[in-house]
Parts: structure tokens; sequence; C-alpha cells
């Protein structure tokens, strides 16, 4: 199958295959002709799949070939994504894949100055990529008005869900022509998103193209077994002892990401950060360096987990496990994108054991799991299932024995029993010190 074959137009035709794209993977063989078709759409795809050009090119097409020029402050697509990094991805798209169709584009969100965004509307739009909030913001300001919208597009829905956008997303469904084409895409579907589809879509296309909820096939996933408090330390050790020197890094809080990135830089590695305390512009600029390959070592909270397109990713770590599960498919879908293959390493402690078996019930496997010598946990990880149960508790240490002392003045440990839980050990985790290099590679992202 070709890209010719789903009925597009040359313009769009040039812009792919300058872009490189061969043939369309299967969401966009699926939503493509779909779209064009002016159907509602359901879409299930991981992230990864190529969807951003499956709905993209052919409202590009629709927008060439049957809308009227847009007025101004109008706007005739509107599509409202979670995040701020995934409204800039996404107008990029939009730009590349219409390079030369004499059209408008604009990505508005919060974190940065709201009157070049009025500005740039005066003149309307015809694609307009928002955060649900900056976009009732604008509306409110009358900078754009929605009587001219022909087709809404939400992408990653259920993150919006997660965010707590469900108030927004009402006011600006409210606020939309009734008649209008209607795209809905999602990495699951829960209760709560088939709800709200079945209030917005009428008779939708649905397309699937993986189980849901699964991670790609290619990703070699395993967690490492840790107490809490050794975890940066584990971290630095396998870094260097694995020879990772490229690598997107997930952290539970931003101080935990700034003391991560500080170790990192003391090691010499190259790293920068992204998190929500972070200014929009710096977040962006710290992008740009990983994908170019200036930064070694991103180290990011989950602000980052979704909308970022980076090629060639071999490897994610989650220092710290993600509260909720789903954050855990689009963390690691960070790599093992479009068919490539990737590595994604958990560290993970006693404490996070009920996230670690919300993930496995999710994903539908039970992960392997490792320990790292000189690092193994004092407090054991209960055993999991893929149902999502805590399967086996960790047994806990015996009681030592004890020698009665005739006169009672000292119960003395017996030489065969060992220490008290939460004793100190003898001899702690091994730290790495100075620049971190050598060491043999046990695995190769």
């Amino acid at each position: 199958m070709s890209f010719a074959s789903l009925g597009l137009i040359d313009p769009l035709l040039r812009n792919v295959q300058n872009l490189n794209y061969q043939t369309p993977t299967p969401v966009q063989a699926k939503a493509i002709p779909a779209v064009l078709s002016g159907k509602d759409v359901m879409a299930a795809a991981q992230t990864g799949t190529g969807k951003t050009a499956g709905f993209a090119l052919p409202l590009l097409q629709r927008l060439v070939q049957y809308g009227p020029a847009v007025s101004s402050n109008r706007v005739r697509v509107l599509v409202l994504v979670p995040t701020r990094e995934l409204a800039e991805q996404l107008l990029q798209s939009f730009i590349a894949y219409g390079k030369g169709l004499d059209l408008r584009f604009l990505a508005a969100y919060g974190g940065v100055s709201l009157n070049p965004q009025m500005m740039k509307l005066r003149k309307g739009v015809d694609v307009l990529v928002a955060t649900p909030g900056r976009l009732l913001d604008l509306n409110r300001q009358n900078a754009v008005q929605f009587d001219q919208v022909q087709t809404l597009v939400l992408d990653e829905a259920d993150r919006m869900l997660d965010l707590g956008f469900a108030r927004e997303l009402n006011a600006v469904f409210a606020a939309l022509p009734a008649q209008r084409q209607t795209l809905l895409f999602s990495a699951t579907f829960t209760d709560d998103i088939r709800g709200m589809a079945a209030n917005i879509l009428r008779s939708p296309i649905n397309i699937s193209v993986s189980p849901p909820n699964a991670t790609a096939s290619k990703i070699k996933q395993w967690v490492v077994t840790v107490d809490k408090k050794n975890k940066p330390d584990l971290f630095m050790h396998l870094v260097a002892e694995n020879h990772w020197d490229h690598a997107l890094v997930f952290v539970k809080t931003r101080n935990g990401v700034d003391y991560l990135a500080a170790m990192l830089d003391d090691a010499g590695y190259a790293v920068d950060t992204i998190h929500g305390d972070k200014p929009q512009p710096a977040r962006l600029r710290a992008l740009e360096r990983f994908k170019k390959g200036e930064v070694q070592m991103l180290v990011a909270t989950d602000v980052a987990a979704r909308g970022l397109d980076i090629d060639d990713l071999p490897l994610v770590i989650n220092v710290d496990l993600p509260i909720v599960a789903q954050d855990y498919v689009h963390r690691i879908g960070r790599t093992g994108r479009a068919g490539a293959s990737g590595v994604a390493v958990s560290l993970v402690c006693a404490d996070e054991a009920p996230q670690l078996a919300a993930i496995e019930a999710l994903i539908r496997q039970t992960l392997p799991r490792e320990e790292e010598p000189g690092f193994e946990a004092e407090h054991r990880v209960p055993q999991t299932s893929a149902t999502g149960q805590i399967v086996k508790k960790p047994k806990k240490p015996k009681k030592p024995k004890v020698l009665q002392v005739a006169t009672g003045a000292a119960q003395v440990p017996s030489k065969n029993t060992r220490s008290k839980p939460g004793s100190k050990p003898a001899a702690g985790p091994r730290k790495p010190t100075g620049k971190l290099a050598g060491g043999r590679g046990k695995r190769q992202p």
C-alpha cells in the first residue's frame, strides 16, 4: 500500500515523500480514508504508531478542497491536546505536512504570554492546536470564536481526563457547532472516555491497531528491585556499568529531577531537565538539544511522558514508577517507536509494589525482575501477578536467637543468626566516584 493509494493530493504526497515516509502505518492506512470521507473517528492507537499523520494529512486535504477561507478570529480545525509539549509538536507536524498549501497554523498553550497568540488569531487560522485551559482563556477574550469550526480533534483524550480537563472539555464541546466532524484518539479507553465519546461522536468509525493498553512488542522491559534510599546510587551504577549514554529518565518529583541531574552532571554527562516548573522555552530547548544529541541524558517528570517525538531513542529508565499505571505505557512508548527496538528499565522499591501490580495488570504481563549485586533490597518487593494482585508477600526476617546470660546483664545474639531488620548493613551499596566510565556492558540497548 502507498500513500497515493489512500487518495491524497499531489502536494501532500510530495511533502510525505520529502519527509521520507515510505508506506502508511496501519493506523494511517485506516484513518486517512475515514477522515477524508468526513466521518467521525474513534481510534485506539499506541504512541509512536504515526497517528498524527493519520489525521493531519486528510484534514489538510479537506481544508484545501472543501472549506471556505477562514475569517478573522476564527478557526476551521481545532485540535485539543493535554500538554504544551504536544501542542508544539503537533504544530510542527502540521507545518511540515502542509508546506506550500497557503494555510495558517497556530499553537496556543499556557505558560507563555497571551497577547502574541491573540494577535496571531486576528487574521484567523486554519488549524489551531491548543490546550483546553488556554483555549477558553482566548475565547473569553473574544480572541477566538468557534462558529466556523469544521473539525474537532481530541488527541490523547485519556491524558486530558487524567489531568483534570473534563470541565474545560465540556465547556468547549458546548460552544462548538453541532454539525462538525469529530476525531478522538486515545491510547487507552476507560469508562470515562467511552462515556465522553458517546456524547460527542456520531456513528464513528472505530479504529484499533493494537491490543488495548499494550506496550510495544519490541520494547524489552525489566525491573531492578532496590531500597528507595539507594535508587540514585543504583541508577548511576547501572548507567556506568552498562555504558548507557543516551536515555530518557523519569523521576516522580521536580526535586528528584534536579538531584539526579546534578549527579549526572558531576559524573561528566551532558544532561538537561524537563519538569512543570521549568519555563516553556527552556523545556523546548532541552528537548531539541536531546534530539540533536547535544544532551546525553534528559531527566523529566511525567510532563514529558506524552507527545515527545524522539527518533532512535534506545532507552527509557524509570527511576520512580508513575502513580497512574497508564503513564507507564506512555513513558516507555518514547522508545520502540515505529517498529524500532528499545529498552525500558524500572527501579522498584517495596513501597511501589501496588503501582507495579497495577502496571502489570494494565499491560497483561509480569515484568521480569533482577537484583544488582551490592544493591540488594533489604525491604523486599512483594511478588505480583499480571492480574494486578500482590500474590506473595516477602518473608519477614526471623528474630535472632539469644543466649541468656546468668547475670541477666546482657543478651548476646547467636553467631549463626542474621542482624535485626532495619539494622545498618556492614557494607553499603557501591557508589561510583569520578567520571563514570568502564565496566563491562551487561545490556546494550
